[in-house]
């Protein structure tokens, strides 16, 4: 069998990590939390986008503002990181990146991370974002939420909530590389371990562990959308590789979504790691993916304004 050997920035990236993560196996969370910042270093910075730090309901993050965008339209990007790690600064140049590319401006929230916040003060935080959000005169339909890894799983979770709770849903919701399975048996962690520079099935655990230290049930639908009735939810995008250990997270949640009548537009690619399109504007298929995101959100938007 050939050696995977990382060719892309953000592969290449990861495997220094995973020098770094093997070498110190206790490595505590707050120098976790100083490398998954670096996970910028992978984005090249937008051109024509300009940034603010800003609050929608007490939720800070950055405002992503491309100097074109459509003032009334919104992405509410919910960063990945297991719970646990990552930040509005991590992934601010790819919310400038997929904002741009939409026509809309982006906000990147700085959600509560785990285990000081454990479930579901994240799903508290993202629905805190919308209800300011159509507070300050945003239109449901007009909203986004954008997720990678446990943000997929935030972005999915408050949308179910919100519609179990009979409240005003996000016109569209899209997720990348989705993290869902907190059982955390997913048959492609194994199978994608090789191809995967990132992801180990202790790693996941870990996190797991940090995000429903609460007392919360890997089975609970909120926790584990796998669970869910999808039944309602909005037209739903969903992107992952084929080489990634969560993929199948990702097929899991297309068929659920699809049985029970969502909308569902499945992407997969290949060959590209976990969170591949965190390489905007240095990596083609990244560039491709975020192009084919931005050509669906603004198909909505079109559809809305025709309507």
């Amino acid at each position: 069998m050939a050696e995977h050997v990382p060719t892309d920035p953000l592969g290449q990236m990861y495997a220094e990590w995973t020098v770094e993560f093997t070498a110190a196996p206790e490595m505590r969370l707050p120098v976790l939390r100083w490398v998954f910042e670096d996970w910028q270093r992978a984005t090249a910075e937008p051109e024509g986008v300009t940034y603010a730090s800003v609050e929608y309901g007490g939720v800070p993050g950055i405002l992503a503002s491309p100097l074109d965008a459509d003032p009334g339209r919104m992405l509410l990007v919910l960063h990945g990181g297991g719970f646990a790690l990552g930040s509005s600064a991590s992934h601010r140049k790819f919310a400038g990146h997929l904002a741009k590319a939409a026509g809309a401006a982006a906000f990147v929230a700085d959600f509560r991370l785990a285990p000081e916040h454990p479930y579901p003060a994240q799903l508290d935080d993202a629905d805190a974002v919308i209800d300011a959000l159509l507070d300050a005169g945003f239109e449901a339909s007009a909203l986004t939420p954008v997720g990678d890894s446990a943000g997929a799983s935030i972005a999915i979770a408050t949308t179910l909530r919100r519609l179990r709770d009979g409240r005003e849903l996000p016109g569209r919701v899209v997720v990348v590389s989705p993290w869902l399975d907190m059982e955390n048996s997913g048959e492609t962690i194994e199978s994608n371990d090789a191809s995967d520079f990132l992801i180990a099935r202790e790693g996941l655990q870990g996190n797991i562990d940090r995000y429903l230290s609460g007392g919360a049930s890997p089975v609970d639908p909120l926790v584990n959308p796998l669970y869910a009735d999808f039944t309602g939810f909005p037209p739903l995008y969903v992107t992952a590789s084929d080489s990634e250990s969560l993929y199948a997270d990702a097929v899991r949640l297309v068929e659920r979504a699809r049985r029970d009548g969502v909308d569902v537009v499945f992407e997969p690619v290949s060959g590209e790691q976990h969170v591949w399109p965190l390489q905007a504007g240095r990596h083609a298929p990244a560039d491709a993916s975020i192009s084919r995101i931005a050509e669906w959100l603004r198909t909505a938007r079109d559809e809305r304004d025709a309507a």
